[in-house]
Formats: structure tokens, C-alpha cells, sequence
């Protein structure tokens, strides 16, 4: 029987922080996605691992979906837009379910918009947007996001939209605004959130 001197030599195991498992569900098919996917590249944070998915449905059967997901995950979060959709029911069942939700009104690009300049002006919808978005990215195209081109913006983006934050990011009425932050923020190095 090894003495307790003898047991205390013994080499242990290494500590590792617990890794959060993180679920995006985007409502967006293309730009969200590809957003989430090079922003997790880059920033490769080892206390965090995170699956993204694509459910382009109303926001309903978006939160319906990633509810059905909820015990795979620590947490889970709806990337969606402000379109035509009532999202009264869709935030009930995100409450209950204990999902985040990022929605941006009037569109996900508003949060790429952060990356580049503040904007408090009211944008009536995409093409709006877009219109902001290529006066820093002239050959912007929704369907061929370059992850590249927002790396340097992503903090500042964090800032800008949680300075117009009403709610605490949970009021998705007022245009624009985004509570892509909150998720954004949760996937960054040294995040207090996880």
C-alpha cells in the first residue's frame, strides 16, 4: 500500500475549465451562418464550443426547434430578423425554454453595419442597410460574406450596439437594434456570461 508521501508524488491530471456548449440556430440562411462560422474560427476560445444550424422558418418554429435541442446544449440562441412575423409567441416560448434570442430589427445586417459606424437612424428594411454597409464595403454581397472583412470590427460592434440597447437587448421593437451582442459577447475570450 503506497504511503501518503508516495501518493502525493503522483502526477494528476491537469485542470480544465469547464467548456460551454453553445447551439445558434439561425433564422437568416446564408449571412448568419457564415457569420457565426468565421467568428468562431477566429476566435478559437477553448472555453467555449458552438454548433451552428440554419432553420429558415418563422420565428415560432425556429424557438420550437431549438427547444427541442435544449438538453445537448448549456446554451441556445435564435438568430433572427424583424420581418412581418409576430413574435409575441416566439418570445414566450424562448422564456420558457430558457433560449436567447438575437434578433435584429430591421435585419442582421444592421449588426454588420456596427462593425463599421455607429447608426441610430431608423432603417426602413435590407436594402436600407445595405445601402450603409457599401459605403465600407462597396462589393458587399448577402450571399458571399467575407468573415474577413468584419474581424477588426467585432468588439467595437459589442460596444456600439449595447450603448443602444434598450432592455437590456430584449427589445427587439425599437429600429434599429440588434441583441446579436449578447451572443457575440458570450463567444469572446474571457466572457463573465458563460
Amino acid at each position: 500500500m503506497p504511503t501518503r508521501r508516495e501518493n502525493s508524488r503522483r502526477r494528476r491530471a491537469p485542470f480544465r475549465d469547464p467548456v460551454t456548449l453553445i447551439l445558434i440556430v439561425c433564422g437568416g440562411e446564408v449571412t448568419e451562418p457564415t457569420y457565426f462560422h468565421g467568428l468562431r474560427r477566429h476566435l478559437r476560445n477553448p472555453a467555449t464550443k458552438s454548433a451552428v444550424t440554419v432553420r429558415p422558418e418563422d420565428p415560432k418554429r425556429v424557438v420550437a426547434f431549438a427547444a427541442r435541442q435544449r438538453a445537448d446544449y448549456d446554451q441556445i440562441w435564435c438568430v433572427l430578423d424583424v420581418d412581418e412575423f409576430d413574435y409575441s409567441e416566439a418570445i414566450r416560448m424562448a422564456r420558457t425554454s430558457k433560449i436567447g434570442l438575437a434578433v435584429s430589427n430591421p435585419c442582421f445586417e444592421y449588426w454588420l453595419l456596427l462593425h463599421f459606424e455607429n447608426c441610430d437612424a431608423a432603417l426602413t428594411g435590407f436594402r436600407d442597410v445595405e445601402k450603409r454597409l457599401k459605403k465600407h464595403l462597396p462589393a458587399y454581397d448577402k450571399t458571399a460574406l467575407r468573415f474577413a472583412d468584419y474581424i477588426e470590427g467585432v468588439e467595437e460592434a459589442v460596444r456600439r450596439a449595447k450603448s443602444r440597447s434598450v432592455g437590456g437587448g430584449d427589445d427587439h421593437r425599437a429600429n434599429p437594434s440588434t441583441g446579436v451582442w449578447k451572443l457575440v459577447e458570450l463567444m469572446l475570450p474571457e466572457s463573465p456570461e458563460r
